[in-house]
């Protein structure tokens, strides 16, 4: 088995229960809240995944700390014809030898996720 970037995500458009391709994801330490270190970028496949971002990492994983992961829904919604607001999720690595996955679900008025696996 292939293994993937340490941390991964998958995101849903639950306005036509469908996954959501094209999402840009990009992926920040706050290590230094002044100064967030980015740490890659990807966008989301036809099924709505991305599996890569962070596979520069699969040899020195991330720290213990907390993160910042930026999902761009804006332009999404606009190719859509929507409106929306631009979600930000900050996590935090409490284990940096486990895998980190970040489902979301996407409707133009909110956004839903949880630590996966």
């Amino acid at each position: 088995m292939t293994e993937t970037s340490p941390i991964t995500a998958h995101v849903l458009d639950a306005l036509s229960g469908r996954p959501a391709p094209g999402v840009r994801v990009a992926l920040y330490s706050l290590a230094h809240p002044s100064a967030p270190l980015h740490l890659g970028s990807a966008e989301t496949d036809s099924d709505g995944r991305v599996k890569t971002i962070l596979a520069h990492l699969l040899e020195n994983r991330p720290q213990r700390g907390v993160y910042k992961a930026v999902f761009d829904v804006g332009e999404y919604w606009e190719k859509k014809g929507q409106a929306t607001f631009y979600p930000r999720i900050i996590f935090q690595i409490e284990n940096p030898s486990e895998h980190y996955h970040i489902p979301l679900l996407l409707s133009p008025a909110s956004y839903t996720t949880y630590r996966g696996s």
